[in-house]
């Protein structure tokens, strides 16, 4: 039986490296219309700098790296034997948790009573405080963990579909239907380029907007 989270597979060979060309022909051409600094810039001008704290402009450095090691990692792991570190939980997480807890630690160093605040909604009525607090407090807790996941569960969902339209596909070899599985490999590779860059994006944009309640 084929193990499907093996980057190694096989029977897989031949139509795993179709993908990983159309990758490179996919990333020469966007490239070469628009370069990676502009595509960036864009990004920066038209999301980051609006959620970025104005206090720290230098945290724009921090999510550029994030964002294209992120980026380039995921479009990586769509060519042929390779591992995606993306899809791995340790270093995702190590990396979620170590920004949130310099944000974390940073805000309440600044004001502690701002810091605070934040887990108190403006306007809840004062019986449901405590109820709320707890609710904030828990979810301020829990996002390095959500912001891996989300990250981890997309990434790893398409390589699975991936392999398994690969191992179809490599059986199907000397059938008609052959070129239809192709041509919908294909399709479904172009999709995850797109996924691979918008996962990028969600993440450092998550990010940015922790830092936004920077007090």
């Amino acid at each position: 039986m084929t193990d499907l989270f093996s980057s190694l597979d096989g029977a897989s060979l031949m139509s795993t490296w179709l993908p990983g060309i159309m990758i490179l022909l996919i990333m020469t051409t966007m490239f070469s219309l628009q370069s990676p600094l502009t595509f960036i810039n864009n990004l920066i001008n038209n999301t980051w700098s609006s959620n970025t704290n104005s206090r720290f402009n230098c945290f724009t450095l921090i999510l550029i790296t994030i964002f294209t090691f992120i980026m380039f990692t995921n479009l990586l792991g769509l060519t042929p034997f390779t591992y995606t570190l993306t899809s791995d939980l340790l270093p995702m997480l190590s990396m979620g948790t170590l920004l949130w807890l310099l944000l974390l630690i940073s805000g309440y160093s600044a004001s502690l009573t701002k810091s605070l605040a934040h887990l108190a909604p403006s306007g809840a009525p004062t019986i449901l405080l405590p109820f709320l607090v707890l609710i904030e407090t828990i979810s301020l807790l829990i996002r390095p963990l959500t912001l891996t996941v989300r990250l981890i569960a997309n990434i790893s969902a398409g390589h699975i579909v991936l392999a398994l339209l690969a191992n179809t596909l490599s059986a199907m070899f000397m059938t008609r239907s052959n070129i239809v599985m192709l041509i919908g490999m294909l399709g479904y590779v172009l999709f995850e380029f797109f996924v691979a860059i918008i996962q990028a994006y969600i993440f450092t944009l998550l990010i940015s907007l922790y830092q936004a309640e920077h007090p």
